[in-house]
């Protein structure tokens, strides 16, 4: 089969589409970058959704937590507390059997037992947790002149909020916060190998590096060509996160400006 073919037949493999059987024997270095980049898709999937979805929950937990209101801060603090706290790893392991238990309920919840739903409900509420102290951060790191100067003007409430303190929030948070999203990406190499099953082997790019060192006995072929498509995948999102963090800063003087800076982080 020549690597055109090997291209058509497992190109979209994860998805369920094109040859159904996996190679057995003599992998070549074109199945090898195919069947990962293909398994890549789910992780790309889980990594956007959660990443979308979840900014907008962690905004909403950040002025939570900084409430004064007890009814608002406290569930905030814990929900932070725990889906920081924890693993994630045990998160997916958890779920899931949560999930399976679920399933004699109601039929409308069988989703949730399947990674393309229950794996990213865990990914949104982890990433919210850990966003969610970032925005909070940033929150409380806003200058008072900002909201003193915002008062004189007589704004208040939300309109204080959207134009003022929002803002700052965004541009002082986004440097972490592209960390986060890279973290996040990188954890979602996580959901196959934990508790969620590859449904008809329909797995993620981990899945199939996995899938040919246990073949080859040989784990210096797949996993670096893995972590090629991850260090692709992650200076996409530096670029576009920084086009962002240009837009967030572009009417403060260059010597102010927060500066995005790629922490790698070792345990997640």
């Amino acid at each position: 089969m020549s690597c055109i073919e090997t291209i058509q037949a497992y190109a979209f493999r994860s998805l369920g589409y094109g040859e159904r059987l996996l190679p057995r024997s003599d992998f070549t270095l074109c199945e090898h970058f195919t069947l990962i980049g293909s398994g890549m898709i789910w992780n790309i999937y889980f990594g956007t959704i959660a990443v979308i979805t979840g900014f907008f929950f962690a905004n909403l937990l950040a002025v939570a937590k900084n409430s004064s209101s007890a009814v608002w801060r406290k569930p905030a603090e814990w929900f932070i507390f725990v889906f920081r706290g924890s693993p994630l790893f045990i998160q997916f392991f958890f779920a899931y059997f949560l999930f399976l238990e679920m399933k004699g309920f109601s039929p409308i919840l069988d989703a949730f037992s399947s990674a393309w739903l229950g794996a990213l409900v865990v990914l949104f509420f982890n990433t919210s947790a850990y966003s969610a102290e970032i925005f909070y951060g940033a929150l409380r790191s806003i200058p008072k002149g900002d909201i003193e100067a915002a008062d004189a003007y007589g704004l208040s409430g939300w309109h204080r909020f959207r134009r003022i303190m929002w803002p700052t929030m965004m541009r002082l948070a986004w440097p972490s916060y592209t960390n986060e999203a890279i973290f996040l990406f990188h954890a979602t190499t996580l959901v196959f190998f934990s508790g969620f099953p590859a449904w008809r082997q329909k797995g993620d790019a981990l899945y199939y590096a996995n899938y040919f060192a246990d073949k080859t006995f040989n784990p210096f072929v797949p996993y670096p060509i893995l972590a090629f498509y991850f260090i692709l995948l992650t200076l996409l999102i530096i670029g576009l996160f920084g086009l962002v963090n240009k837009r967030l800063n572009r009417h403060v003087p260059k010597e102010r400006r927060v500066k995005m800076r790629f922490r790698p982080s070792l345990i997640r």
